[in-house]
Protein backbone atom coordinates (compact mmCIF):
# COMPACT_ATOMS: atom_id res chain seq x y z
CA UNK A 1 0.00 0.00 0.00
CA UNK A 2 0.63 3.42 -0.94
CA UNK A 3 1.63 6.29 1.87
CA UNK A 4 -0.87 9.04 1.13
CA UNK A 5 0.57 12.12 -0.66
CA UNK A 6 1.98 14.99 1.47
CA UNK A 7 -0.91 16.91 -0.03
CA UNK A 8 -4.18 18.63 2.38
CA UNK A 9 -6.61 18.31 -0.78
CA UNK A 10 -10.30 19.46 0.17
CA UNK A 11 -12.93 17.54 0.75
CA UNK A 12 -15.36 16.84 -1.99
CA UNK A 13 -18.17 15.21 -2.97
CA UNK A 14 -17.04 11.88 -1.28
CA UNK A 15 -15.83 13.28 1.53
CA UNK A 16 -18.80 15.90 2.27
CA UNK A 17 -21.63 13.04 1.50
CA UNK A 18 -19.54 10.97 4.36
CA UNK A 19 -19.81 13.67 7.01
CA UNK A 20 -23.76 14.23 5.63
CA UNK A 21 -24.56 10.42 6.01
CA UNK A 22 -23.08 9.94 9.65
CA UNK A 23 -24.36 13.54 11.05
CA UNK A 24 -28.26 12.24 9.85
CA UNK A 25 -27.69 9.49 12.39
CA UNK A 26 -26.47 11.68 15.04
CA UNK A 27 -28.05 15.33 15.13
CA UNK A 28 -30.66 15.97 17.62
CA UNK A 29 -34.20 17.42 16.70
CA UNK A 30 -34.41 19.81 19.08
CA UNK A 31 -34.13 23.72 19.22
CA UNK A 32 -30.46 24.98 18.96
CA UNK A 33 -30.09 27.20 22.20
CA UNK A 34 -26.58 28.52 21.81
CA UNK A 35 -24.00 29.25 19.03
CA UNK A 36 -20.57 30.92 18.93
CA UNK A 37 -18.74 32.10 15.85
CA UNK A 38 -15.32 33.09 14.87
CA UNK A 39 -14.90 37.05 14.50
CA UNK A 40 -14.23 36.41 10.75
CA UNK A 41 -16.97 37.78 8.61
CA UNK A 42 -16.63 34.10 6.94
CA UNK A 43 -18.39 32.68 9.91
CA UNK A 44 -20.44 35.14 11.87
CA UNK A 45 -23.51 33.35 10.34
CA UNK A 46 -22.97 30.51 12.96
CA UNK A 47 -25.37 32.31 15.74
CA UNK A 48 -28.57 33.41 13.38
CA UNK A 49 -29.27 29.27 13.62
CA UNK A 50 -29.96 30.01 17.43
CA UNK A 51 -33.81 29.12 18.30
CA UNK A 52 -34.16 26.45 14.94
CA UNK A 53 -34.25 22.84 14.92
CA UNK A 54 -31.96 21.04 11.71
CA UNK A 55 -35.25 19.15 10.13
CA UNK A 56 -32.75 17.64 7.45
CA UNK A 57 -29.91 17.02 6.53
CA UNK A 58 -28.78 17.72 2.41
CA UNK A 59 -25.54 18.13 0.44
CA UNK A 60 -25.19 20.26 -2.71
CA UNK A 61 -22.19 19.34 -4.46
CA UNK A 62 -19.76 20.33 -1.67
CA UNK A 63 -22.00 21.94 0.62
CA UNK A 64 -23.65 20.56 3.50
CA UNK A 65 -27.32 22.79 3.63
CA UNK A 66 -28.62 22.11 7.30
CA UNK A 67 -32.59 22.97 6.59
CA UNK A 68 -34.05 24.68 9.47
CA UNK A 69 -37.71 24.45 10.69
CA UNK A 70 -38.42 27.91 10.00
CA UNK A 71 -37.56 27.99 6.82
CA UNK A 72 -34.22 28.95 6.60
CA UNK A 73 -30.81 27.08 5.49
CA UNK A 74 -27.95 26.61 7.63
CA UNK A 75 -25.14 26.19 4.87
CA UNK A 76 -21.66 25.03 5.89
CA UNK A 77 -18.39 24.58 3.27
CA UNK A 78 -15.77 23.01 4.57
CA UNK A 79 -13.51 24.73 2.89
CA UNK A 80 -9.55 23.14 2.55
CA UNK A 81 -9.10 21.58 6.36
CA UNK A 82 -12.49 22.08 7.48
CA UNK A 83 -14.46 19.13 9.25
CA UNK A 84 -17.76 18.79 11.47
CA UNK A 85 -19.01 16.46 13.96
CA UNK A 86 -21.09 15.88 16.89
CA UNK A 87 -19.86 16.27 20.57
CA UNK A 88 -21.80 15.00 23.60
CA UNK A 89 -21.60 17.60 25.83
CA UNK A 90 -21.25 21.59 24.71
CA UNK A 91 -17.62 23.22 25.21
CA UNK A 92 -17.64 27.11 25.88
CA UNK A 93 -14.72 28.56 22.96
CA UNK A 94 -12.40 29.15 25.29
CA UNK A 95 -12.27 25.55 26.34
CA UNK A 96 -11.82 24.31 23.09
CA UNK A 97 -9.06 24.10 20.62
CA UNK A 98 -7.94 26.74 18.23
CA UNK A 99 -8.99 25.85 14.84
CA UNK A 100 -12.72 25.76 16.57
CA UNK A 101 -14.45 28.16 13.86
CA UNK A 102 -17.99 27.54 15.00
CA UNK A 103 -20.70 25.47 17.13
CA UNK A 104 -24.23 25.38 17.58
CA UNK A 105 -25.87 23.97 20.86
CA UNK A 106 -28.24 21.87 20.88
CA UNK A 107 -31.51 21.77 23.75
CA UNK A 108 -30.52 18.44 24.55
CA UNK A 109 -26.61 18.92 25.33
CA UNK A 110 -24.84 17.59 22.30
CA UNK A 111 -23.00 20.21 20.37
CA UNK A 112 -22.40 20.61 16.74
CA UNK A 113 -18.42 21.23 16.41
CA UNK A 114 -16.97 23.09 13.01
CA UNK A 115 -13.26 22.78 12.63
CA UNK A 116 -10.94 24.87 10.23
CA UNK A 117 -7.63 24.81 10.38
CA UNK A 118 -6.63 27.01 7.38
CA UNK A 119 -10.15 29.06 7.61
CA UNK A 120 -11.05 28.51 3.98
CA UNK A 121 -14.18 27.66 5.14
CA UNK A 122 -17.74 29.33 5.42
CA UNK A 123 -21.13 29.35 7.05
CA UNK A 124 -24.17 31.10 6.16
CA UNK A 125 -27.90 31.73 7.05
CA UNK A 126 -30.52 32.24 3.72
CA UNK A 127 -33.83 31.56 3.13
CA UNK A 128 -34.65 28.24 2.22
CA UNK A 129 -32.87 27.85 -1.65
CA UNK A 130 -32.12 31.29 -2.08
CA UNK A 131 -28.07 30.99 -2.59
CA UNK A 132 -27.52 34.35 -4.05
CA UNK A 133 -25.16 35.12 -1.75
CA UNK A 134 -22.95 31.90 -2.52
CA UNK A 135 -22.85 32.15 -6.29
CA UNK A 136 -20.77 29.03 -6.36
CA UNK A 137 -23.25 26.93 -5.14
CA UNK A 138 -26.04 29.23 -6.85
CA UNK A 139 -24.69 27.91 -9.88
CA UNK A 140 -23.87 24.06 -9.26
CA UNK A 141 -24.32 21.81 -12.56
CA UNK A 142 -26.12 18.88 -11.66
CA UNK A 143 -25.36 16.12 -9.08
CA UNK A 144 -22.69 13.61 -10.48
CA UNK A 145 -24.75 10.63 -8.82
CA UNK A 146 -28.15 11.81 -9.77
CA UNK A 147 -29.99 11.40 -12.96
CA UNK A 148 -29.77 14.57 -14.14
CA UNK A 149 -25.58 14.15 -15.28
CA UNK A 150 -25.31 12.27 -18.45
CA UNK A 151 -22.93 12.00 -21.03
CA UNK A 152 -24.41 13.99 -23.19
CA UNK A 153 -25.13 16.50 -20.64
CA UNK A 154 -21.30 16.61 -20.02
CA UNK A 155 -20.79 16.86 -23.39
CA UNK A 156 -23.23 19.95 -24.17
CA UNK A 157 -21.85 21.75 -20.82
CA UNK A 158 -18.03 21.29 -21.87
CA UNK A 159 -18.83 22.91 -25.67
CA UNK A 160 -19.59 26.30 -23.73
CA UNK A 161 -16.21 26.61 -22.82
CA UNK A 162 -12.76 26.47 -24.76
CA UNK A 163 -11.30 26.19 -21.37
CA UNK A 164 -9.32 23.09 -20.41
CA UNK A 165 -11.29 19.88 -19.37
CA UNK A 166 -10.04 19.91 -15.78
CA UNK A 167 -10.49 23.25 -15.71
CA UNK A 168 -14.24 23.27 -16.50
CA UNK A 169 -14.88 20.45 -14.19
CA UNK A 170 -12.83 22.16 -11.30
CA UNK A 171 -15.48 25.35 -12.17
CA UNK A 172 -18.12 22.77 -10.44
CA UNK A 173 -20.37 24.41 -13.70
CA UNK A 174 -20.42 20.98 -16.05
CA UNK A 175 -20.96 18.89 -12.82
CA UNK A 176 -21.39 19.76 -8.81
CA UNK A 177 -19.19 17.96 -6.21
CA UNK A 178 -16.14 17.52 -8.03
CA UNK A 179 -12.22 19.17 -7.51
CA UNK A 180 -8.42 18.23 -8.17
CA UNK A 181 -8.39 14.85 -6.84
CA UNK A 182 -11.75 13.07 -8.36
CA UNK A 183 -11.04 15.11 -11.43
CA UNK A 184 -7.60 13.21 -11.79
CA UNK A 185 -8.86 10.21 -11.52
CA UNK A 186 -11.85 10.39 -13.71
CA UNK A 187 -9.97 11.87 -16.34
CA UNK A 188 -7.20 9.11 -16.21
CA UNK A 189 -9.87 6.34 -16.17
CA UNK A 190 -11.59 8.15 -19.14
CA UNK A 191 -8.08 8.34 -21.00
CA UNK A 192 -8.79 12.10 -21.27
CA UNK A 193 -6.19 14.34 -21.57
CA UNK A 194 -6.62 16.89 -18.42
CA UNK A 195 -5.38 20.02 -21.02
CA UNK A 196 -7.74 19.28 -23.75
CA UNK A 197 -9.76 21.80 -24.94
CA UNK A 198 -12.39 19.45 -27.60
CA UNK A 199 -13.52 16.66 -26.05
CA UNK A 200 -15.88 14.49 -28.00
CA UNK A 201 -18.98 13.19 -27.56
CA UNK A 202 -17.94 8.78 -27.08
CA UNK A 203 -14.74 10.88 -24.57
CA UNK A 204 -17.83 12.89 -22.87
CA UNK A 205 -19.84 9.70 -22.51
CA UNK A 206 -16.45 7.77 -21.11
CA UNK A 207 -15.82 10.98 -18.95
CA UNK A 208 -19.70 10.94 -17.41
CA UNK A 209 -19.05 7.25 -16.79
CA UNK A 210 -15.72 7.28 -14.62
CA UNK A 211 -17.09 10.45 -12.52
CA UNK A 212 -19.61 8.51 -11.16
CA UNK A 213 -17.37 5.72 -10.97
CA UNK A 214 -14.30 7.41 -9.03
CA UNK A 215 -16.89 8.94 -6.74
CA UNK A 216 -18.65 5.73 -5.90
CA UNK A 217 -15.14 4.47 -5.34
CA UNK A 218 -14.64 7.28 -2.89
CA UNK A 219 -17.75 6.95 -1.08
CA UNK A 220 -17.07 3.36 -0.58
CA UNK A 221 -13.71 3.90 1.16
CA UNK A 222 -15.08 7.06 3.36
CA UNK A 223 -13.33 9.71 1.41
CA UNK A 224 -9.81 10.68 0.55
CA UNK A 225 -7.37 11.33 3.30
CA UNK A 226 -4.33 13.13 1.94
CA UNK A 227 -3.39 15.01 5.36
CA UNK A 228 -6.40 16.76 6.96
CA UNK A 229 -9.81 15.22 5.93
CA UNK A 230 -11.43 13.14 8.96
CA UNK A 231 -15.12 12.13 8.52
CA UNK A 232 -17.49 13.14 11.01
CA UNK A 233 -16.66 10.34 13.57
CA UNK A 234 -12.93 11.81 13.61
CA UNK A 235 -12.19 8.80 11.05
CA UNK A 236 -9.47 9.60 8.46
CA UNK A 237 -10.73 7.96 4.76
CA UNK A 238 -9.10 5.23 3.08
CA UNK A 239 -9.51 5.92 -0.43
CA UNK A 240 -5.93 7.31 -0.34
CA UNK A 241 -4.80 3.75 -0.67
CA UNK A 242 -6.73 3.23 -3.97
CA UNK A 243 -5.92 6.36 -5.74
CA UNK A 244 -4.72 4.97 -9.31
CA UNK A 245 -3.39 8.63 -10.96
CA UNK A 246 -3.63 11.67 -8.45
CA UNK A 247 -0.43 12.00 -6.50
CA UNK A 248 1.03 9.53 -7.93
CA UNK A 249 3.97 11.70 -10.48
CA UNK A 250 6.82 10.24 -11.65
CA UNK A 251 5.21 6.27 -10.20
CA UNK A 252 3.97 3.77 -13.51
CA UNK A 253 0.88 4.07 -14.80
CA UNK A 254 -0.76 1.37 -13.64
CA UNK A 255 -2.14 0.43 -17.38
CA UNK A 256 0.72 0.98 -19.24
CA UNK A 257 3.75 1.02 -16.97
CA UNK A 258 5.11 4.90 -18.11
CA UNK A 259 5.97 7.36 -15.59
CA UNK A 260 2.91 9.07 -14.82
CA UNK A 261 3.12 13.19 -15.33
CA UNK A 262 2.68 15.70 -12.46
CA UNK A 263 2.48 20.08 -13.73
CA UNK A 264 0.37 22.10 -13.22
CA UNK A 265 -2.46 23.31 -15.03
CA UNK A 266 -4.50 26.40 -14.35
CA UNK A 267 -2.20 26.78 -11.12
CA UNK A 268 -3.71 23.76 -9.83
CA UNK A 269 -1.26 20.55 -9.27
CA UNK A 270 -2.31 17.79 -11.95
CA UNK A 271 -1.18 14.30 -12.80
CA UNK A 272 -1.91 12.32 -16.20
CA UNK A 273 -0.22 9.53 -18.08
CA UNK A 274 1.16 11.13 -21.42
CA UNK A 275 0.48 7.67 -23.45
CA UNK A 276 -2.61 6.56 -22.08
CA UNK A 277 -4.03 10.33 -22.25
CA UNK A 278 -2.90 11.74 -25.54
CA UNK A 279 -3.52 15.26 -25.60
CA UNK A 280 -5.35 15.81 -29.21
CA UNK A 281 -3.47 17.85 -31.95
CA UNK A 282 -4.30 21.21 -32.49
CA UNK A 283 -6.21 21.71 -35.91
CA UNK A 284 -4.92 23.88 -38.57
Amino acid sequence: MRPPCNDSGMPELPEVETIRRQLVARLPGDPIVAAWSHPSPKFADAPLAIGSSIVELDRRGKYLIARLDDGRDLIVHLGMTGSLAVHPQAVTPTDADPHLRASWTFGSGPQLRFRDVRRFGRIAVTERDDHRSLPTLATLGPEPLGPGFTGEHLHRALALSSRAVKTQLLSQRPVAGVGNIYADEALWAARVHPASTQVTRPQAERLASMIRHVLSEGLDHVGTTLRDYVDGNGERGGHQLHLSCYGRGGEPCERCGQPLVRGVLDGRTTTWCSSCQRRPRRRT
